[in-house]
């Protein structure tokens, strides 16, 4: 099991889900993953911290404002929330949420970057992200996928230091984000047939034991496939869109040779 107490800067640590029915994204959560929700009290504003085996590896929250979609946001580990924040601006992001304390748990802020995908900030404190990750029922991989690859290449690489590897996929262009050598994330162009109202965003992939039985009970429970089980170099993977509306990824990772 990999557990993690830290994480390095500019690494995506923490995802969370914002969800405008909580209590049925627990209950889907819950079944497809094996999660059980935990509920941080009325201090937090109900937030649930997802546990997998009693191991931290994502949190829930009721959507703070009218009109606010469903959707899961990627927290990158910052040394310095306001800091990165302010870089985060003069490289064209729109702040959403001015850096800010969570209580002693850590310091946050949420933006929008110059190609419309949101993404937070977590600058840890007693809270230092998921402590399983990479394995079944917990998260192995974050996406961007924009409209504008050139300006998103250009915008984290000056925002956290990151380095594009493009790979050539066959039929399609694919970035790995590196952070200091190591794979941290990924970038793709959005879809012709990405419906334009959609806009640019940040996927989360949780591991899976079966992608196909998960596909077929999250279906069952009533979410859709966006993209049905389908067989890539890491493994085999699936986009549902949950019952609440939020769009997520599941993925059996491929036994390494």
């Amino acid at each position: 099991m990999p557990e993690f107490t830290s994480y390095p800067a500019g690494t995506p640590s923490w995802v969370d889900l914002a969800s405008t029915d909580l209590a049925a994204s627990n209950a889907f959560y819950g079944s497809i993953l094996g999660w059980e929700a935990e509920d941080q009290g009325p201090d937090t504003g109900g937030y649930v911290i997802y546990r997998k085996g009693g191991k931290m590896v994502a949190g829930g929250m009721s959507v703070m404002m009218e009109g606010q979609p469903t959707a899961w946001m990627t927290y990158i580990d910052v040394k310095d929330a306001d800091a990165t924040s302010d870089l985060a601006k003069k490289a064209g992001a729109t702040v959403f949420v001015e850096p800010m304390d969570v209580m002693d748990i850590g310091r946050m802020a949420v933006f929008a970057d110059p190609t419309g995908a949101a993404l937070g900030l977590w600058q840890a404190k007693t809270h230092k992200g998921a402590e399983i990750a990479n394995e079944p029922g917990a998260l192995v991989w974050n996406e961007l996928a924009t409209r504008d690859v050139p300006a998103a290449k250009a915008f984290y690489t000056e925002v956290f230091g990151w380095a594009a590897n493009d790979l050539d996929m066959g039929d399609m262009k694919y970035t790995e984000w590196q952070n200091d050598g190591k794979g941290v994330a990924g970038m793709m162009q959005m879809a012709e047939m990405v419906p334009a109202d959609v806009p640019a965003h940040w996927l989360v992939y949780f591991g899976v034991e079966d992608t196909d039985a998960t596909v077929s009970k999250a279906t069952g429970l009533g979410a859709t496939a966006l993209v049905p089980p389908t067989d890539i170099p890491p493994g085999r993977f699936s986009v549902l869109m949950d019952p609440v509306g939020a769009a997520v990824a599941v993925i059996k990772m491929a036994t390494p040779s």
